[in-house]
């Protein structure tokens, strides 16, 4: 039978390994129905067949985002956006700019702020208070670990000297305990009475703002890591996929991580069972809600990951701070234990070193309790490892999901991070060959917005250690860079398999969904330098164009 679609003419990467050379990929309705070699390519040619000539560009799977987070990043795109700010004084012109633009706002929201743009991290009030004093003004960090407020949202929320922090984050202060303006992690939640919440209908064009980005970066299914209430105002990310399926919007594959409230108790895992199985009957496989996230620690930059030894202070000594554990270890290990009994992935943000051994921990103890289960439990962003940890990935199944876009020394690193960690840091930072070395299982994701969703990029880093233009030495050490092929595989098979669609997803195959990239120039071409510009010049979901770069 004539093929719809024949790609012809350039090297397939399949998934796994070096790609095919002499190969062309065929395909028939929504399937790769043939790989077959050159040579035998025209006998699948019709009439009405769609012959795409890769003139030596890559065909490969469609990227898959193991950690990402769509919804926040599509309203923020709609909203008072600083994500291409070059520097503190241009973050507040566009602040004002928006503010000017947008006067019937009667709170100004948004998010994208760097901290390296701002003294150690933390914005101030005032800098907010002298474009706009008249109304509040909440913006989330590009992180999402931290809130920059002015006077008016501070005074709205009734915080003031005498406020606590709460016992999962921290209040920046002056001299005489008035909030300076940052709210880091659970202090951002100061504000959750008194802001107002985002509309249905705004959260719903959210999502789909940012699944145009993303299929247009060649990603053709995701793990959204936040599937819960509150995320950047937004009251139900789960109703707003299930508007976007009963609407037939939702292209992509979508494994959604429901979000573990760390105050609540295990009574939430009966109810992400119900709540899985209300997704299951209203839909076929596109959108799922088998995965939990575990919020673990915070991030390094405003010394909330939990590590095994102290943060120093400004002056190089140590101090009593070494992080936050959200959730005591003894309770982690319980919640894990009845998680993966009910069948469920557990997704985990695990920053720091401590972290990540509770984690381990956790999954250890879960599988001492159950046996062995198809769980695929992963720990995300994995900053800094213990030379011990590596190898327990192995061991326990674990997937080290890894975030390479930050793998490289820039600013925020080099100026929030590595000065406030013990000697020898640096070289456990993002230990990624170690951690394939040892047999760890790598997927791949961006944590969008946070920082840029383009896989190209994040590949780039993981094979180099070095962001375009800049003459550094590797982060961590040229031991801990990937191949090429590995890291490739990383964000197509890989988080295929963390998501619980490797069989039919994730490689180019006789028999899977024709999810598919097409990329120029072909990087695996490319000196390892130069991988960035190799770029997505078309994407394919289940057989269709779903984006061209030309048209």
């Amino acid at each position: 039978m004539p093929a719809d679609v024949l790609f012809t003419g350039g090297a397939v990467f399949t998934g796994t390994g070096e790609p095919l050379h002499g190969h062309a990929v065929v395909v028939t309705g929504d399937r790769i129905t043939a790989v077959v070699p050159e040579s035998e390519a025209s006998a699948h040619v019709g009439e009405a067949t769609r012959v795409v000539d890769l003139a030596g560009a890559l065909l490969s799977p469609g990227f898959q985002d193991a950690h990402v987070h769509p919804l926040s990043a599509g309203v923020e795109l709609l909203m008072c956006n600083l994500t291409e700010a070059t520097d503190a004084a241009d973050a507040v012109a566009r602040v004002k700019a928006y503010a000017d633009a947008n006067p019937d706002e009667a709170w100004i929201q948004g998010g994208g702020w760097s901290m390296d743009h701002f003294p150690g991290g933390a914005p101030v009030r005032t800098l907010l208070d002298a474009v706009v004093p008249d109304r509040p003004i909440v913006l989330m960090s590009r992180d999402h670990h931290s809130t920059w407020a002015n006077t008016a949202a501070i005074t709205a929320a009734g915080i003031d000297a005498a406020t606590p922090d709460p016992a999962d984050g921290r209040v920046e202060r002056e001299a005489d305990g008035t909030p300076a303006g940052t709210f880091h992690e659970g202090a951002s939640n100061l504000f959750d009475h008194v802001r107002p919440a985002i509309g249905a209908d705004l959260a719903y064009a959210g999502l789909l703002r940012a699944q145009d980005e993303l299929i247009a970066l060649g990603i053709t299914g995701w793990q959204d890591a936040w599937v819960g209430t509150g995320l950047g105002g937004v009251q139900d990310v789960a109703s707003v996929y299930r508007r976007a399926l009963l609407d037939g919007t939702l292209r992509a594959h979508v494994v959604g991580a429901q979000w573990w409230e760390r105050a609540g108790g295990l009574e939430q895992v009966e109810e992400m069972t119900a709540r899985r199985a209300e997704f299951a009957a209203l839909d076929g496989g596109r959108f799922t809600l088998g995965t939990t996230k575990i919020m673990v620690d915070g991030v390094a930059e405003n010394q909330t990951a939990a590590m095994l030894t102290p943060y120093r202070d400004v002056h190089g000594h140590d101090t009593a701070n070494s992080g936050l554990s959200f959730i005591d270890p003894e309770q982690l290990r319980e919640i894990v234990t009845q998680l993966d009994r009910a069948g469920f992935q557990v997704h985990f943000h695990a920053l720091g070193d401590r972290a990540v051994r509770e984690a381990l921990d956790a999954v250890e103890a879960a599988r001492a309790t159950n046996g062995p289960t198809d769980g695929r439990h992963h720990l995300a962003h994995l900053q800094v490892v213990e030379e011990t940890e590596t190898a327990r990935f192995a061991e326990l199944d674990a997937v080290a999901n890894i975030q390479a876009l930050w793998a490289t020394h820039e600013d925020q690193i080099d100026e929030l991070t590595l000065p406030f960690l013990q000697d020898g840091a640096e070289a456990r930072q993002y230990p990624f060959g170690d951690l394939v070395r040892h047999g760890a299982r790598l997927a791949a994701g961006s944590d969008w917005p946070v920082s840029s969703a383009d896989p190209m990029d994040a590949i780039h880093i993981a094979v180099t250690r070095v962001a375009p233009g800049r003459d550094d030495e590797p982060l961590g050490g040229a031991h801990q860079r990937l191949d090429l092929a590995t890291a490739m595989a990383a964000y197509t098979s890989g988080t295929a398999w963390v998501n619980h669609r490797d069989h039919d997803t994730g490689h180019v195959r006789e028999g899977y969904l024709a999810n598919l990239v097409v990329l120029d120039p072909d990087p695996f071409s490319l000196p390892a330098d130069e991988i960035h510009r190799s770029t997505v010049e078309s994407t394919w979901i289940e057989g269709e164009l779903v984006y061209s770069r030309t048209t």
